[in-house]
Formats: C-alpha cells, structure tokens, sequence
C-alpha cells in the first residue's frame, strides 16, 4: 500500500482537480486514500448513493451534507467548498448517461485551477467518463499484490483457519504452495484472500486436489466469457498415447515455465497434423501436467458474436489472459480465424497483426498452444522462427501407440485391456487416428449391448472393418501434409 500512497500523491501534486480509479477492490481504495488524506493532513469525505456525503476523519471548512444524498447536490457542495479537500465518490457513472447537468458539474471541477479547491476521486469497478470530461481527469489504477503479498495472504488466512480449528496446522507442501501463490497473481488484494480462504476452507489443507477449483474460482472472478472460455476438464500425459517426443520437451521445460527459473520463459508451440491425432487433447494435457488454468480461445465467435470490433475484442481477450497467468493458452483450428483474405474487409490481417504484436511483445506468462489441421491456410508470418518455440508435427500413429490408444480407451470404458489380443487390434487399425480408434471402441460397445452380449475381439475387428479411415479417405491430402512437415516441423512421436 505504501506505494500507491506515494504514486497516487503524486497525481495529486499534478494538481489535477478529477482522478477516476478503477478498481473491484473498493475497501482497499478507500483505505489508500484514508491514509493519503491523514499523512497530509486533508480533509476526506466520501459519497455513495446510499449514505450521501460522510465526513472521515479531520476536515477543514464546514459542509452541509442534507440532500446530499442526490449526486447533483452532491457535486454542487463539492464546487461551492471553498477548502482543498479530498472527495470520493463511489459508484457515480450509472449516473452520468444522458444527464448533462452531471456532466457539466464534473467538467467544472475538473477546470477549476485553483490550488485551494477540493480534489475530487471518482471510485467505481469500471467506468466511461464523458468525452467531454475524459481529458480533464487522471486515471489511477492500485498496484496488484506481488508473490510476496500473495504468500502473506495465505499465510495469514492458514493462521485464521487454525485459530478457528483448535489449532490445527494448515497442512501442504512448499511446491504446492508456491503454485498457488503464482495462480492467484493477477488477482487483487481482497481478491486474492477470498480465493485463499476457500483452497483452505473445506479441508485445512493446500493440496494439488486444489488447484483445478483455484483456477475455476479465479476465472469466475474474472468473468471469462464469449471469445474466451475456461476447459474445467484438462487430460492428463496418461491419456495421450504417444507424442514421446512432445511429452519430453515439454517435461524439460516445466520448471523454467512454471517456477520461472529463467529470464527467457517458454512461449508456446504450433501443433499441425491430421484430423484426430490428438493435437486438441495434448493442449489439454500440457495444462493438466503443468497444474495450470486452460484458457481456450475461439475465433469463431470472435467473427460472429462482435461484428466490425473483432480487433478490440481479440486484445481484452488477450488482455484477461494475462490476468489469469500463469496458464496455457489454446488457439484450437487457428487456421480458421488467421487464413488470408480478400473477401473480409481486411478483418482477418488487423487479426493476425495484433495476435503477432500481442506475441512478440509478452511478457507475462502465458504459454500458448495453437492447433492447425490445414497449413495451406496458415499464414507465413504466424509460421516463421520465433513466434513459438517449437513447431511439432502429430501424424498418424504407429502400431505400438496405437496398442496404448485401445489400452486406454478400453480402461476408460471399464473394460479389462489385458482380455484383449492388443497387437491384432493395432494391426488391423493401420492408418487409423487416436480419435478413429476411440469411435471403435464407442461402436463395439453400442453393437455389444444391441446384441446383449460382452464387447469381444471379434466385434471389435468387426468395428475397424466397416470403418474408412481418414488417411484412406483424405490420403493426398496427408501425403501433402507430411512433405510440408517433413524440413519444417519436429515429430512429437518417435
């Protein structure tokens, strides 16, 4: 806090009459400006529609506060007072709509130049000052907790639970501790205590059992929607088959990502491949083994839900991500929204250069996954070294990964693997993706039940012949694929 109180002094030596502070932590603002006003010795007043204007603490000149309740009285009491006090007026823009009485109030306090006239500090979650003020007033935003505060918090709400509970130590361990205090960065103060109270509440434990609820809280709080959406459910390393490669780099790169152990932080990767190979349920594995909060973003509504303001929306989208960070950031199918144009007004480029802007100017840590089926559509300036880290090509899998596909998707479905001929299933699967074998299971199970008999090796076998696979079905199109990956990308199986 003490710094806020020197910075937000300092707007007041700019002699600026009207500061618009926003904020969802209200009680902090308040308790900043309390603390401002007692260190140089300011009258302090504050007003809500509810209580109208309150005198707090010492004030100099009188004041009449009858009536006050109206924001118009409010702001003519403030113009008339004569002395150089602090006003704070919560919650005023619903308000300032179509009320150009309000408006003219505001834009006179805001010019009065002289030095002993009140400052006047309008407090409210978000607002939208009038043109005809905006440049008139100065904007303050109070400084987010560090991961020192964010420790304290934690600590402090661990030492109130055991106080209530006879006592009893909060149980944990430092890794786990550490990851949520870095997963509740972006948060505010009081913020950060609410999401603090309820890891420790249920249980008087910080376990890793935690840290999906965390997360989902914190998007909660953030209020995450249309463009961007939270995936509760993310995959673990288990349920990928294959992808050895991928699995391995990204293991090599957890620690500098999520403890930040480097300057230089991991950015993200591009994973191209066919339909089905998995590239979706890797992104989500990447959050799953990291312990991180999954964001995906959708470019789809991106273009329909905000006709003629896709830019804007695309960096307030980029913008909450960064509020969440650390997370993982999922572009599923980029080609879709990124693909060159001359049929969209040139929408699809001012895209693409304020996603490559947003990239390339980072700093927060925000690890992006981008998935593309068709890399015709990609364009080259997305594809170049440097915007990820790594390119990885997911292709068809091999016999031995697809032995580990039925074998997980089997034991999903609570049937015994070890009671099926594996190798003969993997053989008779050649060509087949990750996704085309799950569909077989799925059939055998519906066939099984239809003929009121257990899923066997025969009807299994029977599933994978009546199916065409997509590599028989699209094979041009995968041999095209692989000649553009064979010297541009990295396998991530091996």
């Amino acid at each position: 806090m003490k710094n806020d109180i020197h910075d937000l002094g300092l707007v007041l030596d700019s002699k600026v009459k009207l500061v618009l502070i926003e904020s969802w932590d209200e009680l902090r603002v308040l308790q900043t400006l309390t603390s401002l006003a007692v260190k140089r010795s300011l009258g302090l007043y504050t007003w809500s529609v509810t209580e109208g204007l309150q005198h707090l603490g010492f004030a100099t000149g009188t004041l009449g506060h009858e009536g006050s309740h109206e924001p118009e009285a409010a702001l003519r009491l403030i113009k008339a007072d004569p002395q150089p006090n602090l006003y704070v007026m919560c919650d005023l823009h619903p308000f300032l709509p179509d009320n150009p009485k309000l408006v003219r109030l505001l834009k006179e306090i805001a010019m009065d130049d002289n030095l002993h006239k009140p400052t006047l500090v309008l407090v409210s979650h978000a607002c939208k000052l009038p043109p005809e003020v905006q440049r008139y007033a100065a904007r303050f935003s109070l400084a987010l907790p560090g991961e020192d505060e964010l420790l304290a918090i934690v600590r402090e709400e661990a030492a109130r639970w055991s106080e209530r509970n006879r006592n009893i130590r909060v149980r944990t361990d430092n890794r786990t501790l550490q990851q949520v205090v870095k997963n509740l960065r972006g948060m505010s103060h009081a913020e950060a205590r609410i999401l603090a109270r309820k890891v420790i509440c249920d249980d008087g434990a910080i376990t890793q059992d935690d840290l999906p609820e965390l997360n989902k809280a914190k998007s909660q709080l953030l209020d995450l929607e249309s463009v961007l959406s939270f995936e509760y459910e993310t995959a673990q390393f288990a349920d990928v088959g294959g992808l050895e490669n991928l699995k391995r780099w990204l293991a090599d790169r957890q620690a500098a990502f999520v403890d930040a152990t480097m300057q230089d932080i991991p950015k993200g990767v591009l994973l191209v491949g066919v339909q089905g190979g998995g590239k979706s349920l890797a992104a989500k594995a990447i959050a799953g083994l990291w312990g991180l909060p999954l964001l995906r973003l959708d470019f789809a509504s991106l273009y329909n839900k905000f006709f003629g303001e896709t830019e804007r929306n695309l960096r307030e989208a980029l913008t909450l991500a960064e509020q969440m960070s650390p997370c993982v950031l999922w572009i599923d199918e980029i080609e879709k929204g990124l693909a060159s144009g001359d049929n969209d007004g040139g929408v699809s480029q001012r895209v693409l250069g304020t996603l490559l802007t947003w990239m390339a100017e980072r700093k927060s840590s925000v690890f992006m996954v981008a998935t593309a089926n068709v890399i015709e559509r990609l364009p080259p300036e997305l594809v170049r070294k440097g915007r990820f880290d790594e390119m990885f090509f997911v292709d068809l899998p091999n016999a031995a990964t697809r032995e580990e596909i039925f074998s997980i998707h089997l034991k999903r479905r609570e049937l015994d693997p070890q009671q099926f001929d594996l190798k003969l299933l993997a053989n008779a699967s050649d060509g087949f993706s990750g996704a085309e074998i799950e569909q077989v299971v799925v059939s055998a199970l519906y066939t099984a039940q239809a003929r009121q008999q257990p899923v066997d090796i025969a009807i299994l076998r029977h599933e994978i012949q009546t199916t065409s696979p997509l590599s028989v079905v699209m094979a041009e199109h995968l041999d095209a694929l692989r000649t553009w990956a064979k010297d541009r990308t990295v396998a991530a199986s091996d």
